[in-house]
């Protein structure tokens, strides 16, 4: 059974629709558009209609022929449902609805702010103009949207937080001079122009939770604490883990988590071959998903884990990265620094004791953790980072 239904939108549209009943079960529904007049209405009924008929004849000769026109089209039902989400995060809150459609346009389409103007024209909004864009911003900052938003988003996983993840990445400007927040520093896309460093808490998720940005020129180990600091005075938390890769790995900051009441799941770099893995080594070799623990200190310790999986893909990387030394030693391809090659001023040579320290590390993964829990659990935590 198949029928032709309206419906009043979230945007006071009325929305034509042609459904289709088995059992008294829908199981379809073809969106044919949305009216916002009289005339429009009409004409969408009228195509419904046609397309509810098909290749059916009419009981009368003199039925009128249906002539419809494509004026234009929208992704109106996506601008629907976008903003039915964000009135359910709280976010209608600030009552601002060229930050709603800003917001929206980033979702659908991340461009820049002005070519956010075409973006909502396709979604079917036409009233955002130039000003009201940069007034939007203006009010942003001075009525302090982030704070708020940040609330909001808490409300919405207070009761699923269990730990928090972190990361941080970096944002250029494509602009000449560098001022006092906007610096250049390290890049992860080893770009040269002024940036800021912008450091991201989600839940184990994925959901944000809170943002802040530093100086372009701020070392990403220096970001873990401010942002955990705020993010913890903000909600009155106590008892936070916070899971972070290995750039984040310094004595010092680990310090001064466990200082501030922090446990914590961080990535460990593995400069060198681990004593107890060296050791097992001696009397056999390690099995898919084993794992070993290092006491480091009191309440910390360093987790290994090996597997068959990551041990072939870095067996892989290891030989193209040995081919290509190969061929800067032979001379076919130019000289640049590379992982497995040892230049001096008499010769170019394969690193062999950098070569079978790789090869004894392939495959391995440590994790440095307060926590005291499982090991299969804090590695279960760290995945969730990915």
């Amino acid at each position: 059974m198949a029928y032709i239904r309206k419906v009043t939108t979230s945007s006071g549209a009325t929305a034509v629709q042609i459904v289709k009943k088995v059992h008294g079960k829908i199981v379809r529904i073809d969106h044919i558009g949305s009216a916002h007049s009289k005339e429009d209405l009409e004409t969408l009924l009228a195509l419904a209609e046609s397309r509810l008929l098909g290749d059916q004849q009419h009981l009368f000769s003199e039925a009128p022929q249906l002539l419809v026109r494509l004026r234009t089209s929208v992704s109106s039902v996506l601008l629907e449902v976008l903003t039915e989400q964000y009135n359910h995060l709280g976010f209608g809150e600030l009552n601002n609805e060229i930050f709603l459609y800003l917001c929206i346009a980033r979702i659908v389409e991340p461009t820049s702010k002005l070519d956010s103007i075409r973006v909502l024209g396709e979604l079917g909004v036409r009233r955002v103009s130039k000003n009201r864009l940069y007034r939007c911003l203006s009010q942003i900052t001075i009525q302090g949207y982030r704070t708020i938003l940040a609330n909001h988003c808490f409300t919405h996983a207070a009761s699923k937080i269990t730990l928090v993840l972190y990361d941080v990445t970096s944002l250029y400007f494509e602009a000449q001079e560098a001022d006092e927040y906007r610096k250049p520093g390290m890049s992860k896309e080893r770009r040269l122009e002024p940036q800021i460093i912008v450091g991201l808490l989600v839940d184990q998720y994925g959901f944000p939770l809170g943002l802040r940005s530093f100086e372009g020129n701020t070392a990403e180990t220096n970001t873990i604490l401010p942002v955990m600091e705020e993010f913890k005075k903000q909600h009155n938390l106590s008892n936070i883990t916070v899971v972070a890769d290995a750039a984040m790995l310094s004595h010092k900051n680990l310090e001064a988590l466990s200082v501030a009441g922090y446990t914590y799941i961080v990535g460990s770099r593995l400069r060198k071959i681990p004593y107890d893995i060296a050791e097992y080594r001696k009397i056999g070799e390690l099995t898919d998903k084993q794992i070993i623990t290092t006491q480091i200190e009191e309440g910390q310790r360093i987790i290994y884990q090996y597997k068959e999986k990551r041990a072939a893909l870095d067996r892989r990387n290891i030989e193209k990265q040995i081919i290509k030394a190969e061929k800067m030693v032979r001379g076919t391809i130019p000289s640049k620094k590379t992982k497995f090659l040892s230049v001096t001023r008499e010769e170019k040579r394969l690193n062999q004791a950098l070569i079978d320290k790789a090869k004894m590390l392939a495959g391995i993964k440590g994790y440095v953790t307060n926590l005291n829990t499982s090991d299969e659990e804090v590695i279960t935590a760290y995945t969730l980072l990915n």
